[in-house]
This record gives C-alpha cells, sequence and structure tokens, in this order.
C-alpha cells in the first residue's frame, strides 16, 4: 500500500470560491476525490457571475475542474456528477455547457430540480472522481 493515501486528505485552492460555510471545497481519500458542490461564483471576485443559468453552470464547472486539479484529478476522471437546478426548464440550457467540459465516455449522472440554491445559484454541480494511484488495490 506504499503509493495509496487512506487518510482523508482536504482539497483546496484559490482557483475556486472559498465555503461559504463549515465545510471543504474537496476531500480525497484513498483512489477517489469528493467535491462540495460548486456554483457560479467568480473566485476573483466572490459574486455570482451574470448570464443566467449557462454562465453559472460554466463557472460552476471551472471551479470544479480548478478543485479536481487541486487535487490531482481532473474532469476527464470524474465518475459522477450530480446537477441540482432551481428550474429543470433550464436543463438543456445547462447541458450544452456540460457537454462542453465533460466529452467522450462521460460519466454518470443525475440531475434534480431543487427549492433553492446557495447564494441564490440557478445551478449547483458536485462530481466523484478518482485519483492516480499505484498501490496496486485499486
Amino acid at each position: 500500500m506504499s503509493g495509496c493515501h487512506h487518510e482523508k486528505k482536504i482539497i483546496s485552492t484559490d482557483q475556486a470560491p472559498k465555503a461559504l460555510g463549515p465545510y471543504s471545497a474537496g476531500v480525497s481519500t484513498g483512489c477517489m476525490v469528493f467535491t462540495a458542490g460548486q456554483v457560479g461564483i467568480d473566485p476573483a471576485t466572490g459574486k455570482m457571475v451574470e448570464g443566467g443559468v449557462q454562465a453559472q453552470a460554466r463557472q460552476a464547472l471551472t471551479n470544479l475542474k480548478a478543485i479536481l486539479e487541486a487535487a490531482g484529478s481532473g474532469l476527464d476522471r470524474v465518475v459522477k456528477t450530480t446537477v441540482f437546478l432551481e428550474d429543470m426548464g433550464e436543463f438543456g440550457l445547462m447541458n450544452e455547457v456540460y457537454a462542453s467540459f465533460f466529452t467522450g465516455e462521460f460519466p454518470a449522472r443525475s440531475a434534480v430540480q431543487v427549492a433553492a440554491l446557495p447564494a441564490g445559484a440557478a445551478v449547483e454541480i458536485e462530481a466523484v472522481a478518482l485519483l492516480p494511484c499505484d498501490c496496486g488495490e485499486c
């Protein structure tokens, strides 16, 4: 088990917004990384991007990508995403942006409509991804 790390490691980066509460942007353990849900907050300004669900989805996925990369993973290693939408009627608009971030072998995905999201967001996206691992057990 020399190459595998089974302890919990907190993931953070200044390329994604700071947590809006008592949680971590990401946590890795073993050969997996789990992200917190990301909304369309621009880490440079700390404010929600303008332009509706597509602009917010683009920023949320950019934030997600930054967290995964800070953990040593990437969008190409994502195995599962969950998309939370304030309005399921905007699914198609979100999906256009989503498809530009994930190509080829798509991760499994769930999408649900919710009553409200943090910071007045229209969309929130979380992911589970693989980490590079040489432990021989994964």
